[in-house]
Order: C-alpha cells, then structure tokens, then sequence
C-alpha cells in the first residue's frame, strides 16, 4: 500500500501536536499540514459510540472535502466502576462547555455514589484507589483517491484516585495514578508521559503501519 499524496492533513489546529506530526511523518517522506491551513471546513458531529468510530468519522468527512489524506484521532478516559464512562464523553462529561475541573470534579462526585465500600487500596506507600480506569487514543488516516484506510488503538491503564496530584497534566491528568511510576499522569515529565501515554503507544502502532512515500 502507498498514499497517493505526499500530503497528510492532521485534524487539528493544535500547532505543538502538528509540530509533533511533521516530525514524525517527516521521517517518513511526508509533509503535514493541519486544520488551520484550510477555510471554509465542514462541521463535524462526533456522534460514534467508540473512540475509533468518531477518528474514523472526523477523517472521512474532512478527507472527502480535502481530497487529501488526513488523520485524526479521538481519546478519553474509560473508568471500570462507572462502566466504562465518561467515554467517548470525556471532553465534555459536565456539559458542551466544562473546564477540566469540572470533569473531574463530577468524575470523583460520581465515583463517590458507585464506587463500592471499602476503595480499593494499593501497597503502602500508594494513595487509596477507587477504580480501575484506561486512557484510549484511537487513530483513523483515510486516502479518499487510494480508498484506503490505517487505523491503531491503545492504552495506558491505570487507577483514578481520590485527589488531584501533580501540575504538568491537563483533563484527567491529575487523577490518573500509575501504580509502576508512583505518580499520576500529571506528575511525570513530558519524556516520561510521551514514553507510555495512550497517545504515544498508538502513535507507535500506527507509525508502522504506515508506508514511507518510497515504498
């Protein structure tokens, strides 16, 4: 399989992810150009029910105008003992418009009416635990002329804990807790959340699933 454009489109107007992207399928043979490259782009209504339907949905839609390949990607925070919520949801888990901390202030809220008696406690040394919880990032690259389409998926599992830690993290960040590093999420450093966020493993995945330009 090859491309047919040396083109990619990241769907994001995020400049440090396109900058993240253009050195990563830069390697690669390809350029990269992001979302704010463009005006007059469709409206996009993520209405899949899991992360990788809605980065398949954001890609074909903004493929077929483009007529270019893009990828996009979708990700959240999947907690055990709420079922897997808040989902495909995490961004806007308190509502259209929530702050981070409104997100995580109705995640402990929730927790604390389902989570059940007796939180799961880790070895000493460890906060309490109240549930098992993952991190998911989906990846979705379609190529409207080549009619083809790359996907990966992965994880970073951890615990959600009772308080937010730490002050380098952003969404679920401070309340993501792994047990291996004795820190949540917001408390390591940028090497060290790059080297096992659920973003960087599916980027990986992905990476070798796509062809270099020569190929």
């Amino acid at each position: 399989m090859r491309l047919q454009s040396n083109i990619v489109v990241i769907a994001t107007r995020n400049e440090g992810k396109v900058k993240e992207f253009a050195k990563l399928f830069g390697a690669k043979g390809y350029k990269v150009r992001s979302l704010a490259d463009y005006t007059e782009l469709p409206d996009i209504v993520e209405s899949g029910k899991t992360f990788a339907e809605n980065a398949r949905i954001k890609a074909q839609i903004i493929s077929a105008h483009l007529h270019v390949p893009v990828l996009a990607d979708d990700s959240g925070l999947c907690v055990k003992a709420l079922g897997g919520d808040p989902g495909v949801y995490s961004a806007r888990y308190a509502g259209e418009e929530a702050t981070d901390a409104d997100n995580n202030a109705k995640l402990l809220q929730a927790l604390s009416e389902t989570a059940p008696a007796g939180e799961l406690l880790s070895e000493a040394g460890h906060p309490k635990l109240l549930s098992e919880a993952s991190f998911v990032c989906a990846l979705a690259l379609i190529d409207p002329v080549a009619n083809e389409i790359i996907e990966a998926e992965d994880a970073c599992r951890g615990f959600i804990i009772g308080e937010e830690r730490g002050e380098s993290g952003f969404g679920y960040d401070p309340l993501f807790y792994i047990p291996a590093m004795g820190r949540t999420m917001a408390e390591l450093t940028m090497e060290e959340k790059n080297a096992i966020s659920h973003r960087a493993k599916a980027l990986r995945l992905f990476l070798d699933r796509l062809p270099n330009q020569t190929d």
